[in-house]
């Protein structure tokens, strides 16, 4: 392929409107242009990267038995309706109405569709298991796009669901993609991880998730390095760090007008772990007081798991349900419900004394207060595992692959059942695993670039090889650029010639910023001697070859980086 026959539209000034390394360089570069908020084009040079990542995908796929299908973007509410989801999802999904009044909506995943199929398909336990999937675009209305085709309201979307007679079935399955999931992100060169994950909206007993790290990710994750226990801070379990049992009498204490931890910490000179925070929360069938140690913070969604949909209290609440003005609660001599996070098991604490201006100093569990024991605080640095006991690490990471054991959540409200070895009726049970080429491409990016531009893994680069001639005026220069592109062609190497009448300074930094894995350098100097120059983008590496061993050399140094 040849540069000026290509659209490559680089930049020289950063765009003010990015954020992300990754959605800096992709413009840049020239391999995206945005449409408006959450919505891109992907120019050719993005075209071929996503390309080559849904080769590696297909290949992957296949190889566990998967067999590609092609299903509607555009879907029936019905379908969505009997799983129920059509009602418990909100402003993500995009809705709208055909000609003749029918509620449709624009697909932001397929399992009501691929369970729809199977339901009117697979009749007998004969027909199982089997692994349908797609590369398919899907559409959700994100409140706020970002990042680049990070976050976008459009995208492209690899997606896989298994049909099984049993667990055991599932189970081999998952593991199936699992394994797939690590040759793939391999293969794209991408760091990652594979962690516990909350199913969400999915729905199903087991979900995991797999992350790329990088600064721009805005997801978290808790690490192990000692036992290898990796979870999304969603789901993940740790153990505060304990603390001294302070032997405190039981007493009040005036604290004028200081109602948060931080401010009565200060005020008493004692550390905010001591503290016991008061949170009350207006449940779908009963107000909750919620209580947390004071140097952790609550996570509202493992609460949600246990009472359901809540509200904070606001301040009216708090009087009318407690008696207590808000910022003095204390967990003492009230007939609700409590639920108390597991670091508090142990210890004396100071609390809200359930009076204005005052706190109680001296508060011991199931003495002064009893409570129903959960884990409820987010994990965070600094914590300890709760299976080793060592100490835990957080990272910021990008969501770029995830795995579902569906179970029968979708098979039983669309009748997707099956005839068991004796006859009965079964429903399948499923998987479903997702994983998004645009996420792998950014993610790419965000583990590889430098001051000068994108350094993409060679797996998922738009070409494996430029060819930079630095006068194409010259008949000799012309001469080898054209063996060497036909050579390294019959080789199967993808090759771009920058063939533009520019600046080399101009070829270099284009070079650079678009990030193609080897240069190959042809210049008069060097052409004097005979030879070439060839280039590892990561490393600045250069290797001068002659022009006799210039293809072989090429395809070797390309094949070492």
């Amino acid at each position: 392929m040849r540069y000026s026959k290509m659209f490559i539209p680089t930049m020289r000034e950063v765009p003010s409107e990015a954020e992300a390394i990754s959605h800096k360089l992709m413009l840049r570069a020239g391999y995206v242009r945005q449409l408006a908020a959450g919505l891109y084009i992907f120019l050719p040079l993005g075209w071929r990267v996503l390309n080559r990542i849904n080769k590696i995908l297909k290949e992957e796929m296949e190889a566990i038995g998967a067999q590609e299908i092609s299903m509607p973007i555009l879907h029936p509410a019905e379908v969505w309706q009997k799983t129920g989801r059509w009602y418990e999802i909100k402003d993500e999904m995009f809705r709208l109405k055909d000609r003749t009044d029918r509620d449709m909506c624009l697909g932001m995943t397929h399992e009501e569709i691929m369970t729809w199929l199977a339901s009117r398909e697979i009749r007998s336990y004969r027909q199982l298991p089997q692994i349908w999937y797609q590369i398919q675009t899907k559409l959700r209305d994100e409140a706020r796009p970002k990042s680049g085709v990070l976050r976008t309201r459009e995208f492209i979307m690899k997606d896989s669901y298994s049909f099984d007679i049993d667990e055991e079935g599932l189970e081999k399955n998952y593991k199936l993609h699992a394994d797939a999931y690590h040759r793939i992100f391999k293969r794209c060169g991408l760091k990652f991880y594979q962690v516990e994950s909350d199913p969400g909206m999915m729905g199903g007993a087991t979900a995991h998730e797999f992350m790329a790290p990088s600064p721009a990710g805005e997801d978290e994750i808790v690490i192990c390095e000692s036992c290898g226990y990796t979870a999304n801070v969603e789901v993940a379990h740790s153990v505060s760090p304990v603390i001294r049992d302070m032997k405190w009498n039981y007493e009040e204490v005036h604290t004028p007008q200081k109602k948060t931890i931080k401010e009565v910490s200060e005020f008493l000179n004692i550390e905010p772990a001591y503290f016991i925070k008061s949170l009350l929360f207006m449940a779908v069938e009963e107000p909750v007081l919620v209580l947390i140690r004071g140097d952790q913070e609550l996570h509202e969604k493992k609460l949600a798991r246990i009472i359901g949909q809540f509200r904070t209290a606001l301040k009216e609440d708090v009087m009318s349900t407690l008696g207590v003005e808000a910022g003095f609660i204390g967990p003492m001599g009230h007939k609700i419900r409590i639920l108390a996070d597991s670091s508090l098991k142990e210890g004396t604490y100071i609390t809200g004394a359930n009076k204005a201006d005052h706190h109680i100093k001296g508060v011991k569990p199931d003495v002064h207060f009893k409570a129903e024991w959960h884990d409820l605080h987010i994990a965070k640095e600094g914590d300890h595992c709760h299976k080793c006991n060592a100490l835990i690490r957080t990272e910021k990471v990008i969501e770029i692959g995830n795995t579902f054991k569906l179970g029968i959540k979708y098979s039983v409200p669309l009748n997707a059942v099956f005839l068991d070895r004796n006859g009965q009726e079964k429903p399948m049970i499923m998987g479903s695993y997702g994983i998004g080429p645009s996420r792998i491409a950014a993610s790419a990016i965000e583990q590889n670039y430098d001051k000068d531009g994108i350094i993409w893994p060679k797996g998922i680069a738009p070409f494996d090889i430029e060819i930079i001639p630095i006068n194409i005026n010259d008949n000799k220069t012309l001469e080898v650029m054209e063996v060497l592109y036909d050579g390294l062609a019959k080789n199967n190497m993808d090759v771009l010639i920058d063939d533009r009448d520019e600046r080399p300074g101009i070829k270099f930094k284009d070079a650079d910023l678009i990030g193609i894995p080897v240069h190959i350098v042809i210049g008069e100097k060097t052409l004097k001697d005979n030879q070439i120059e060839i280039k590892d983008r990561r490393t600045k590496q250069i290797r001068k070859v002659s022009i006799e061993n210039a293809v072989s050399e090429a395809i070797a140094f390309y094949q070492k980086i």
